[in-house]
């Protein structure tokens, strides 16, 4: 037997007992995987630093630092499962019970997917995240993390596969493939009765790939190219703060802002008030000033890059950000359904009417009036952390937390009925 078979039958033997595991000792393991984390931080922080000297050779600093790890991160990934401990157990939920006129009492009751294979790339955050919402919904893992990152996920998952042998569980409910080539992405694809959910993370390239080829179900995640329009009734103050956070505090992130569209009634006063935000001041003070690539009507007004045919549909992940000039909310609106992956889109508007029609009319997992992009998430949304940001709409949308990791069977009891 080769390994990626052994590991998915593996996996398919783990799910069963993991199934049945009470609230108790998910917990238990739960604690103890994050106390293990904390005591395993130098030993994570090695592997990490071969990781990010490598990387460096081929990668720019903002992805490096989607990489890059530190004694605060450990400490935060650790506090991510405790903050997972705290929220209620998504299995064994009951539903409304129906009772029949035959006497046969129907409840529908929440139960684990099974084995859930998660491929991603550089954010060796991810691998300590699904591994923990992952144990808590009672489904078995297998984290097929980038070449990138392959010796920090690598640390981390001995860590926590041991944290499991110490609590007496099978290591098994948390696996990682050893083999990063795109061979072993198609085997989990194709593992047909072994995985039974594949949730991509990462590029669109990546994300294509899997929802293409896939022939495991697949929930297709993560690719944002977020908009925020800024309306002709927007506080300029505040629009200027809500565009710098979505665009610079973290840009190599999803939730991050790649376009923003400004009303042709303020766009006048607010485009050079936006450069002057994003580029000369970040200059000035020695940070990466961002590259406005602009429309025609937006470079009439200030300086930067004439937008090319591609750069409305581009998920940068990095200090650029496309800029337009509209007519209209309704031009706006129809900007974002032309271009965008329904991730998160922003208005930002004092008109309560204009921002229902906004919130109305966007077609996104996640839609804002007033705030920052950069909140999908879901600490943010208290879910605890989540598995990924589901960009479709059957079964999950938005960030996945516990719930999303479940299915549901209907359990019958009767007393000899037949039909």
């Amino acid at each position: 037997m080769d390994a990626m078979l052994d590991m998915l039958t593996r996996a398919k033997a783990a799910a069963l007992r993991l199934a049945l595991l009470g609230t108790e000792e998910k917990n238990k393991a739960l604690l103890h995987m994050a106390a293990c984390l904390r005591a395993g931080t130098k030993e994570i922080l090695a592997a990490n630093a071969e990781d990010v000297a490598a990387a460096r050779a081929h990668l720019g600093d903002v992805m490096v630092d989607r990489l890059l790890l530190s004694e605060a991160r450990i400490a935060a990934m650790a506090k991510g499962i405790e903050e997972v401990v705290a929220l209620p157990d998504p299995v064994g939920i009951t539903g409304e019970t129906v009772e029949r006129p035959n006497g046969l009492s129907i409840t529908r009751v929440s139960v684990p997917l099974g084995v859930i294979a998660i491929i991603y790339e550089s954010r060796p955050n991810v691998t300590s995240d699904a591994a923990a919402l992952c144990l808590k919904s009672g489904n078995v893992c297998i984290l097929r993390g980038g070449k990138e990152a392959f010796r920090t996920s690598s640390a981390i998952i001995t860590i926590l596969r041991r944290a499991l042998e110490e609590c007496g569980l099978p290591a098994d409910f948390i696996n990682m493939p050893q083999d990063t080539s795109r061979e072993s992405a198609a085997r989990l694809m194709g593992a047909v009765g072994y995985v039974d959910a594949l949730i991509p993370r990462g590029g669109a390239g990546l994300i294509r790939a899997c929802v293409e080829q896939a022939r495991v179900p697949c929930i297709q995640t993560g690719t944002g190219i977020c908009h925020i329009y800024v309306d002709a009734e927007a506080d300029p103050d505040m629009a200027l703060s809500i565009v710098e956070n979505a665009k610079t505090s973290r840009p190599s992130v999803c939730n991050a802002a790649e376009v923003c569209l400004v009303h042709e009634a303020v766009a006048a006063a607010f485009l050079p008030r936006l450069q002057k935000k994003l580029v000369d001041d970040r200059r000035a003070a020695g940070l990466v000033p961002v590259e406005l690539r602009l429309c025609a009507r937006a470079a009439a007004l200030i300086n930067g890059t004439p937008a090319g045919e591609s750069d409305f549909d581009t998920e940068f992940l990095d200090y650029i950000l496309a800029v337009r000039v509209v007519g209209s909310l309704d031009e706006a609106v129809a900007h974002i359904a032309a271009h965008s992956t329904h991730h998160s889109e922003a208005i930002v508007t004092a008109n309560s009417e204009t921002a229902a029609r906004f919130t109305r009319a966007v077609d996104s997992a996640a839609v804002y009036h007033n705030a920052s992009t950069r909140f999908t998430d879901g600490g943010e949304f208290g879910l605890g952390c989540e598995i990924g940001i589901s960009t479709q709409k059957l079964h999950a949308r938005g960030p996945m937390g516990l719930a999303e990791l479940t299915s549901y069977k209907y359990v019958i009891r009767g007393s000899g009925q037949i039909r």
